[in-house]
């Protein structure tokens, strides 16, 4: 190099602005930016979540051949699964004997006290007891739960999941759904539609008339539709729809226009037909609200996603995640090789587009069991078949492109029964594993409602939230301390 050559270069260097590759730490973007640098920003982090002993049991535990064959056999039980809407059981306590001893009340998420309940939770509660009739006044219902004079449990704990706060109460009416493959069932409660809503913490005699509504008229609609299929199909499938609705614009859990229009043509057809003990009117009453509710099928799609993912939980060594829940307060894992044991850390604010009025400082924390369609491979693993959904929840296409395509990072297979149009007909990602996302420092995304964090005012806005990486670390610890001890 010539000495007039090099100070030709050095004069470009010092006299335009920088173009920068920034790795891990994002400290430095601003500044560089500020003066006129353009500066591109990869989001990486050491393996082992930065924890050396963490790391060094991530690297005994990723090629064991133990792990591989038991994420094959999970993932293929996800695959195979066929989830099956076969019946409404017309009250909880005819499907859980246990609540017909108790005053019980299951809720989403893992455990969590009342003392601890974000705000939405508890009005959910207060609305629940009033419900029941337990209590005449939401003071009443308030000074019982807070004595302990209720008992809580987990919805996972008793094969279902609700939607935000869950609530599941004795009375309340529940859609049923079969894995035809495995043979093991799901359930959840009915989708309450927008506003005001038990699901957000309300509690008004608007709400329980709805809830009161649902047990005598749509419940039993529902019930008559689906048993007609049953005689003659076994059911709705509703994978089916689920996979349909990825083609036609849905990730099916923050966006159902499409897979809830699927939903009720399956309806409209077995409805024509002779009824005993429907009127007309009940019958037009319960078809208008599915027909107004676009995320009807939510509830649907989340014991669709619960029974293929129940079918994928027991697999001896297996890391793959076959549960992913939140309370509002803590968001929890289970693993498919380690039990029941819940990993757990403080839930993430999301972040989006808030509706007018609201801001940042409003939101609840993540909350709600509906992050089950991430775990089976919806949700934000399938946000590149979404690209309405962007608009809602703020970002781009390209960015519903980038979020599938990690997802595929820290899964083990793609699901070919799942097709994501906008990459080309590739099957979502399957099998979220608990050593990729700690290997990758990527953690998986869910596309979710925001609700306010005070009872009742309900939902505020969409987005994302990432699931903490604290969860995957405690079960990288649990597998290390379970498997490697074998």
């Amino acid at each position: 190099m010539t000495p007039s050559t090099h100070t030709s270069g050095t004069n470009t260097l010092l006299t335009q602005a920088p173009a920068v590759l920034n790795i891990g730490i994002d400290g430095f973007n601003e500044s560089i930016s500020q003066h006129g640098g353009q500066v591109e920003h990869l989001p990486w982090r050491p393996p082992g979540n930065a924890d050396p002993l963490l790391a060094w049991n991530l690297a005994r535990l990723m090629d064991d051949a133990r792990i591989t064959a038991a994420n094959a056999e999970a993932c293929k039980r996800i695959i195979q699964s066929r989830p099956m809407w076969e019946d409404i059981a017309m009250r909880a306590d005819g499907v859980w004997p246990e609540m017909k001893n108790t005053r019980l009340l299951l809720h989403a998420g893992p455990p969590v006290a009342w003392d601890a309940m974000c705000g939405p939770m508890h009005g959910a509660m207060v609305g629940a007891v009033l419900y029941e009739g337990w209590a005449k006044t939401p003071e009443q219902a308030q000074k019982m739960l807070a004595r302990g004079d209720i008992e809580f449990a987990q919805c996972h704990d008793f094969g279902a999941v609700g939607p935000m706060t869950g609530i599941i109460s004795a009375s309340m009416p529940l859609i049923q759904v079969r894995d035809a493959t495995h043979g093991n069932v799901a359930y959840t409660n009915i989708n309450e539609g927008i506003g005001r809503c038990l699901r957000f913490g309300a509690n008004g005699p608007d709400v329980l008339q709805k809830l009161k509504w649902f047990e005598e008229v749509l419940a039993p609609v529902l019930q008559a539709a689906v048993r007609h299929n049953v005689d003659k199909t076994g059911g709705i499938d509703l994978k089916a729809i689920q996979s349909q609705a990825l083609l036609m614009g849905d990730e099916v859990h923050s966006r159902n226009a499409a897979s809830t229009a699927l939903f009720f043509m399956a309806l409209a057809v077995p409805l024509a037909a002779e009824h005993k003990g429907l009127t007309q009117n009940q019958i037009h009453q319960s078809l208008d609200f599915v027909a107004k509710t676009s995320q009807f099928f939510l509830n649907y799609s989340m014991a669709s996603c619960k029974a293929i993912m129940d079918a994928a939980h027991g697999v001896p060594f297996s890391s793959v995640v076959t549960a992913t829940a939140r309370n509002g307060t803590e968001t929890g894992l289970r693993i498919s090789g380690l039990g029941q044991q819940w990993f757990t850390a403080r839930s993430d604010l999301p972040q989006g587009l808030f509706f007018p009025g609201f801001k940042q400082e409003d939101a609840c924390p993540d909350i709600g069991d509906s992050a089950i369609t991430e775990t089976a491979g919806l949700g934000g693993c399938s946000f590149a078949a979404s690209p309405a959904l962007t608009l809602l929840a703020g970002g781009s296409v390209s960015d519903a492109v980038r979020y599938s395509l990690e997802m595929y990072e820290i899964t083990v297979t793609k699901n070919p029964a799942l097709s994501l149009p906008a990459l080309d007909f590739e099957g979502a990602p399957c099998g979220i594993d608990v050593r990729k996302v700690l290997d990758t420092g990527i953690r998986p995304v869910v596309t979710t409602g925001i609700a306010h964090k005070q009872a009742g005012v309900g939902q505020i806005g969409a987005g994302i939230v990432r699931v903490p990486m604290a969860c995957y670390a405690k079960a990288l610890d649990a597998m290390a301390t379970q498997f490697l001890n074998d």
